[in-house]
């Protein structure tokens, strides 16, 4: 199995990118980095009171992620992020150039019900319709892969390494 340079675990809160990126990561023999992690506190507090980030709070975090991407250019790595919309992902693309995407999807109410049973996560299920209502699916011509959320963890994982290793080399 080839291993894409950096790949973006991406979808709305509650697909499961925390779980599955690490899970992924392990597969592919490369480092994990959590997403959440980038983001400064204001974007924390703000998502905590129930408030939908904007542009210019995700333009600071998406670009932290770029960088470690970037720093991870030609030895891998996994990283999860909403990505939720093509702008987003065109700005991890002009940081790290080669990133490949690997969009989690699933019905809203599985998701809605996944959310609810997670635990100390500063994300609430109240922003869930706005998360939805900002997603632009992957397009055509962007190198990646949807998987879709159905199952448990281990199942999604290997979907999405089966995914990944059917992408042509271009791409990955």
């Amino acid at each position: 199995m080839r291993t894409p340079q950096v790949v973006v675990v991406m979808g709305v809160a509650g697909t499961g990118k925390t779980t599955i990126g690490p899970l992924l990561a392990a597969r592919l023999g490369i480092p994990y980095a959590e997403g959440d992690d980038f983001h400064p506190q204001a974007n924390i507090d703000k998502m905590s009171a129930g408030v939908p980030l904007d542009d210019a709070d995700r333009w600071p975090w998406l670009d932290a992620i770029g960088r470690w991407a970037h720093g991870r250019a030609g030895l891998g790595g996994v990283v999860s992020s909403s990505a939720l919309k093509r702008s987003y992902r065109d700005r991890l693309r002009a940081a790290a150039p080669g990133i490949v995407f690997v969009h989690l999807t699933g019905d809203r109410k599985l998701i809605e019900d996944r959310m609810t049973q997670r635990q100390g996560h500063f994300m609430p299920t109240a922003l869930l319709d706005s998360q939805f209502a900002t997603l632009q699916p992957l397009e055509p011509d962007e190198a990646g892969v949807a998987v879709d959320v159905g199952g448990g963890p281990e199942e999604i994982a290997e979907r999405a390494v089966r995914a990944l290793d059917a992408l042509p080399a271009a791409s990955a």
